[in-house]
């Protein structure tokens, strides 16, 4: 029996869905086709895309051509310095105590004082002497400090009978009328208990250290040290900076090595810092240790421990407040700008300001150190001595500003210092042109020195810097022998430095001590016929403090404005005479004067004759 036929209408559905299944499978197939070309190409293009392109060609660029500084066309002044020493009289030897065990105290001081301890009106010397360790056996080295009475120009040791024949591991001096009874009165430092010695009149001092509370802790190492009011009371404060934290054992137990052999000096990097004191004058011969309290005990962020590595000690208002501020000079660590509050509290602003590293961030080894008013009212320069193969710093600050910036090369001052170790540092006047020159004291840590770095010498030149003011581009132009003579640059180990106008002739001479060696007295011989003018200020010992350190006195001569600050902490371990001196090139008068003085007094005085010396009191 045969099926039955589909119906016609089942069949044409049939074909119609064959039909829609082969379409759909070619239109698979065809985006199939479509999606793995869009692939190729689109791997094709991204590894177009990605490929990297062909380096242009090399082109040669042509080098510039080598330009070398040349200093300006300008006549430096011929200003001769006379070694006088032996002449006048100075027969001090400094004893470091050095017999070949290579201990870091032996290698740092001593100070040297330029002051009026009897107030005849001329400056006297004071040698700081340290001595023979205890445990070595005695020698005939001189072991005290020494005290010269300038009688003329020359000078008198009269320390036995002055009661500062100190015997002591000394390293630095400050002075200054810390009871304002018209007598300076002379702090020392060093490795251990620090002295201070009260001057009762007639040439004699009397130790007052304990009554007074200032020796500080017998495990401390202190060093430049500095009178100063910081909180305007019309008394002298007192601040004392402190190096490494040092000892015998711990100095023997690094067996440092020369390269080649041998023991060597010790490196600061190596000793833990310390604090430094500041101590408040409460009046009645007492003073009250404030370092805690007042902020000056900077620690090492990272690891809280002291940062400080102190040596140089300056005092001055950079920020205008009315108030001195303090900068630390430290060895491998940054320095420390001390900004005063001006209610009794300091804060730390030196990386802040500038002033605390070299240009790439990099602490130095900081020795010596000076403020001096730059380029008339509208700077204050900082300059200090740092260790060999590293330039003298010279920071510049905008008057009541505190925004540093080192113009050590700009100044021509940089390139000269590179090579030496600069110890003692100060601005003075030398040739009474109006404008601060700047001298350094130079010597090396190690005696084998120029064994294993032939570039350097235990023994070095001092330096002298002219300043041929902004006009030239270069400021700062080193002065050789035939500009101020063989002896001012025989080498020597310099360390303090300080100076004074010992023959009363209205320029500045210069004292350079010398680590286990003879100091050398430097006489100003100048003959360039410039007038000058020596100012000795007296406070009021209430208001202002008696020996008026921290006021400034302003000369009007003709289109010049001249600035200096009394203040005798300068250099390194030492202090300079208490007087200013203003060198006025030709001009023979003076237009105006006005002195601001320490408690922010403003007194204007009748313009005095030139070529003197005046005392002017507050008024």
């Amino acid at each position: 029996m045969s099926k039955p036929k589909a119906p016609e209408t089942d069949r044409y559905e049939e074909e119609e869905v064959l039909r829609d299944d082969a379409e759909i499978g070619r239109a698979f197939r065809r985006s199939l086709i479509a999606l793995v070309a869009l692939l190729a190409i689109g791997a094709v293009a991204a590894f177009l895309l990605s490929r990297p392109k062909p380096s242009p060609p090399v082109k040669e660029t042509e080098l510039a051509e080598v330009k070398t500084r040349q200093l300006p066309d300008v006549k430096v002044p011929s200003v001769t310095f006379t070694d006088v020493t032996e002449q006048a009289g100075i027969d001090f030897v400094h004893n470091n105590g050095a017999v070949g065990d290579k201990l870091l105290p032996e290698t740092m001081g001593g100070g040297v004082a330029a002051l009026d301890f009897d107030n005849d009106g001329d400056q006297d010397l004071l040698f700081v002497n340290s001595q023979d360790w205890p445990w070595d056996s005695p020698s005939d080295r001189s072991k005290s400090s020494m005290l010269y009475r300038n009688d003329g120009g020359e000078f008198v040791d009269v320390t036995e009978a002055s009661g500062l024949k100190l015997a002591d591991y000394a390293m630095g001096v400050a002075v200054g009328d810390y009871d304002n009874d018209g007598r300076v009165d002379v702090f020392i430092t060093s490795v251990g208990a620090n002295h201070l010695f009260h001057n009762l009149g007639e040439g004699r001092f009397e130790e007052v250290t304990d009554s007074a509370g200032v020796g500080g802790e017998a495990n401390r190492w202190s060093t430049s040290a500095g009178w100063f009011d910081y909180d305007n009371d019309g008394d002298l404060d007192l601040f004392v900076c402190n190096y490494v934290q040092w000892s015998r054992e711990y100095d023997q137990s690094q067996n440092f090595q020369l390269v080649g052999g041998g023991r060597a000096y010790g490196r600061p990097q190596n000793f833990e810092g310390t604090f430094p004191y500041l101590y408040r004058n409460d009046g009645d011969g007492k003073f009250v240790d404030v370092s805690e309290e007042a902020g000056v005990q900077v620690r090492n962020e990272a690891t809280g421990v002291p940062l400080s590595k102190s040596l140089g000690l300056a005092f001055c208002d950079f920020d205008a407040n009315g108030t001195l501020d303090v900068i630390v000079a430290n060895d491998t660590v940054q320095n420390l700008l001390l900004r005063n509050d001006g209610e009794g509290h300091f804060s730390e602003v030196g990386a802040l300001t500038g002033i605390a590293f070299d240009s790439s961030g990099n602490a130095r080894g900081a020795m010596g150190i000076d403020v001096a008013s730059f380029r008339g009212r509208k700077a204050l320069a900082v300059a200090i001595g740092n260790f060999s193969n590293e330039m003298t710093a010279l920071y510049v600050t905008p008057t009541g500003r505190m925004q540093f910036y080192d113009e050590a090369v700009s100044t021509g001052l940089g390139p000269s210092t590179r090579l030496l170790l600069t110890f003692g540092l100060f601005y003075l006047d030398y040739d009474l042109d109006g404008r601060s020159d700047l001298f350094c004291a130079n010597g090396h840590l190690e005696e084998d020195i120029n064994r294993v770095q032939p570039s350097q010498h235990y023994e070095q030149p001092p330096q002298m810097f002219w300043n041929a003011g902004p006009k030239y581009g270069t400021e700062f132009l080193p002065v050789g022998p035939e500009q101020v003579g063989e002896d001012l640059l025989k080498p020597i180990a310099g360390r303090g430095a300080a100076y004074a106008d010992f023959d009363g002739d209205g320029d500045l001479d210069i004292v350079i001590t010398s680590t286990g060696r003879a100091p050398r007295l430097l006489r100003n011989d100048q003959q360039l016929g410039h007038h000058w003018l020596r100012l000795k200020l007296r406070g009021d010992g209430k208001q202002c403090n008696r020996d008026a350190i921290g006021s400034w006195v302003e000369l009007t001569v003709g289109d010049e404005v001249l600035r200096q600050q009394v203040m005798p902490t300068r250099s390194y371990l030492s202090q300079v005479e208490l007087p200013i001196t203003f060198g006025l090139g030709e001009s023979d008068r003076i237009d105006s004067m006005v002195i601001h003085w320490a408690d922010g007094h403003r007194q204007e005085v009748d313009p005095p004759e030139v070529d003197q010396m005046q005392v002017i009191e507050r008024q």
